[in-house]
């Protein structure tokens, strides 16, 4: 996810709404789908913020690859207006064109070589557009805006039409663990910068540790981001380190003794890695493609050497946060399938050879675009990448609706007899572990809030007291893991 850029910060505060290996798990049972739309719609109200989704964000350049683009408004609270009817314009940077949904024209308002507007309505709380992809291998940014509220957008990457694509066979797609315990997991690695700046935290009164707090109110998992050199001048905390290893290690440690679960979380960047910027990190530039696969193995292996040295080796790793487009651009941006897998097989290899009985997690940035899911692990799997469990993040602004979440959820249990997990989502919480916690064949591993502690997914006020939302957690935990 894109945590620097201030607008989209803006824009989601409408949304405040151990791994013991058990045996493998049967194929999905077929169950009647659970329909999600008054857990985020409403008949009426005053819209807020637009929302708005590509249901592709990698395309092929051939000149005929669509991707379905939905538009919509929310709330204050974020949820999304059955009746809402708004003027807007849409853009395309880039080598792309904007086609409604019955193949009609939509109203042009600007052509020329590098940008193209046109207007549309939403009616009925929704409307619905194609985007055809050129036959440029390059980006598109598309932008829908109107006067009242802040733009949305979406980078989308096309990739060169002649790609190879690539379908595991039967026997690539082996039925995977259920992995234990299920996670009701909190990503709190802005906790040491918190803490340097004097933050403190509540509960019952009391002034406790926050990560003895999260355990009191039913979180079993921390999750911590790692950067390569976060410390260097561009890095995500020039001089002071923050999130690199040696603050990993120290957070760990209290992770461990508070008797709580670790999920790492590999950037293999200096700074945040996520689909639109997968930076090298500097210390790798300019090696080969076999030394920057090497030395990414030899980096997985010496950072998690560390850790199980220390006695709190992660109970779950990630290849990466947020790999739909690749990592360590350019070499493993997702436009070379080749490249990429070889890449994430690497820091496999490596947490494997560290600890044969920590969990994989291969994650992407695609809470409700299926295709796009299944595109990349059908060829990351037929490539031979090996990983136990599928993390997803959703984001409404992002990653489409909740429904649309569930549908690629069921699907991806079903293709690949995998477990899967929402590894990051903010809003709305009870949804999010409702549907996890529910998917058939007990295949929903759990769910990760992204940064409670300070963002607009918070569960604690400005001066470290305890908010109602800190109170789901004791009824998701009482109902999903006692």
């Amino acid at each position: 996810m894109n945590h620097n850029i201030c607008l989209s910060l803006l824009i989601l505060l409408v949304f405040s709404s151990c791994t013991d290996k058990a045996k493998e798990a049967t194929n999905v049972t077929e169950l009647p789908v659970k329909d999600y739309k008054s857990w985020y719609q409403v008949e009426t109200g005053r819209p807020n913020a637009l929302i708005f989704a590509s249901y592709k964000t990698t395309m092929i350049a051939n000149g005929k690859d669509q991707s379905l683009l939905r538009i919509s408004t929310v709330d204050s609270i974020g949820m999304e207006i059955k009746d809402a009817s708004l003027p807007f314009e849409i853009s395309v940077k880039g080598d792309a064109t904007i086609i409604d949904i019955d193949s009609s024209e939509i109203e042009p308002v600007l052509e020329s070589d590098t940008l193209s507007i046109w207007k549309s309505n939403i009616n009925n709380g929704v409307k619905q557009l194609w985007l055809r992809a050129g036959n440029t291998t390059d980006k598109i940014t598309v932008k829908v805006s109107t006067d009242s509220f802040w733009p949305a957008s979406h980078e989308i990457h096309t990739i060169p039409a002649d790609i190879k694509l690539l379908q595991p066979t039967k026997e690539q797609i082996t039925p995977g663990p259920k992995i234990e315990p299920e996670m009701l997991g909190a990503d709190i690695s802005f906790l040491p910068q918190l803490e340097a700046r004097g933050a403190k935290f509540h509960d019952d009164g009391l002034e406790k540790d926050v990560i003895e707090i999260l355990k009191d109110h039913g979180f079993n998992y921390i999750r911590l981001r790692v950067f390569v050199n976060p410390e260097n001048e561009q890095g995500y905390s020039p001089n002071k380190g923050f999130c690199g290893l040696d603050y990993t290690l120290q957070m760990a440690k209290r992770i461990k003794d508070a008797g709580l679960n670790l999920l790492l979380d590999f950037h293999y960047s200096d700074t945040w890695a996520d689909p639109q910027k997968q930076f090298k990190p500097k210390a790798w530039e300019g090696l080969t493609f076999n030394e920057l696969t090497s030395t990414l193995k030899e980096y997985t292996k010496s950072v998690l050497t560390q850790l199980k040295d220390q006695g709190t080796m992660p109970d779950m790793v990630q290849i990466g946060n947020e790999v739909n487009h690749g990592i360590v651009w350019p070499e493993g941006h997702v436009s070379n399938l080749d490249n990429l897998a070889a890449l994430l097989k690497a820091g496999t290899e490596a947490v494997r050879e560290v600890d044969a009985n920590t969990s994989v997690m291969m994650h992407l940035a695609l809470g409700g675009q299926n295709e796009e899911t299944t595109f990349w692990f059908d060829n990351m799997i037929a490539r031979g990448v090996d990983f136990d469990i599928i993390g997803l993040s959703y984001y409404p602004i992002w990653h489409c609706t909740l429904d649309d979440l569930n549908h690629n959820m069921l699907d991806l249990i079903q293709r690949y007899q995998k477990d899967v997990n929402v590894v990051e989502y903010s809003a709305f919480k009870k949804a999010v572990n409702d549907m996890v916690f529910n998917l058939p064949n007990d295949r929903g591993n759990g769910t990760c809030i992204w940064e409670p502690l300070n963002t607009w997914s918070k569960v604690f006020d400005e001066n470290g007291q305890p908010l109602k939302e800190l109170d789901y957690y004791d009824e998701i935990q009482k109902e999903f893991l006692e």
